[in-house]
């Protein structure tokens, strides 16, 4: 019987980001949070990048989606469907192919009705449509295009910033700590749209802190710490007491968590307490 093989979507290896600096008037110094960092998406796949705050995790987004600032110094290698992934690229793939989610809710206009914001970037002539059609898509009302950002939950503006960011033709979608802080319901919706993505064959970039949500929906979770790829390991190794877990490290980090041995001397070292 055989086995058909995903495709790899982003291949990212070798990936360092550094930043230059002037100091003391005209002396200039690289500063590198990001040293040897990892990661592969296949069609279809959420793989969860998890780490403290800190690590790396958002950079890594950005080094991928080409927004670094002018000061950024990148090294390595980044690849999508197995061609180079350089600037040029990024810039033509980045909205039409690669979606990205942002953190804050804030990157909407609170001045401007979410609808509206929507519709950004669309035909003039078929907007509204659209617009109705992924709020319909997203679980949004209707009515809800009306409303400012100020007037929704975090759980409806977290939809919205879906409807603004993923739409038809993306194929790989990255998700930065869309979950923090919101109510249980939301969360759930927040988690099945991501798995909704993958099972119509987008590749998933998930973006968290938050280990117990990424492992409710991720097939690999990349596990980062100070700008480096500790391990990817699938997320059923990520049980009892992490014995099928790679890495010292990551063992640790597991047995961390409340539901587990609340490893208090690990999360003082983590920086978590």
């Amino acid at each position: 019987m055989s086995i058909t093989r995903k495709k790899t979507l982003l291949q990212v290896e070798n990936l360092s980001i550094g930043f230059s600096q002037y100091v003391r008037g005209i002396q200039k110094r690289v500063i590198r949070p990001i040293s040897d960092m990892h990661v592969d998406i296949n069609e279809g796949e959420i793989v969860a990048v998890v780490g403290a705050s800190g690590s790396g995790k958002s950079l890594l987004a950005h080094a991928v989606l080409g927004i670094l600032p002018s000061n950024a110094i990148c090294s390595g290698s980044m690849a999508y469907k197995g061609e180079e992934l350089t600037q040029k690229r990024k810039e033509q793939l980045r909205g039409r192919e690669i979606s990205f989610i942002p953190q804050a809710v804030n990157y909407l206009d609170p001045l401007m009705r979410v609808g509206r914001q929507v519709q950004i970037g669309m035909n003039k002539k078929t907007a509204q449509v659209e617009q109705q059609k992924l709020f319909a898509q997203y679980d949004l009302k209707k009515s809800d295009g009306r409303l400012f950002p100020y007037e929704l939950s975090g759980g409806m503006l977290r939809r919205v910033l879906f409807a603004t960011s993923v739409r038809e033709g993306i194929q790989l979608v990255i998700a930065d700590e869309p979950t923090p802080g919101i109510h249980p319901q939301a969360l759930s919706e927040i988690l099945r749209q991501l798995k909704q993505f993958a099972k119509e064959g987008a590749g998933v970039m998930l973006i968290t802190h938050d280990i117990m949500s990424a492992l409710e929906i991720a097939d690999r979770v990349a596990v980062i710490k100070d700008g480096a790829t500790v391990e990817i390991s699938e997320a059923a190794a990520f049980e009892g007491n992490g014995e099928r877990l790679k890495t010292e490290y990551t063992q640790r980090l597991w047995r961390a968590l409340p539901q587990n041995d609340f490893d208090l001397d690990f999360r003082r070292k983590a920086g978590e307490i």
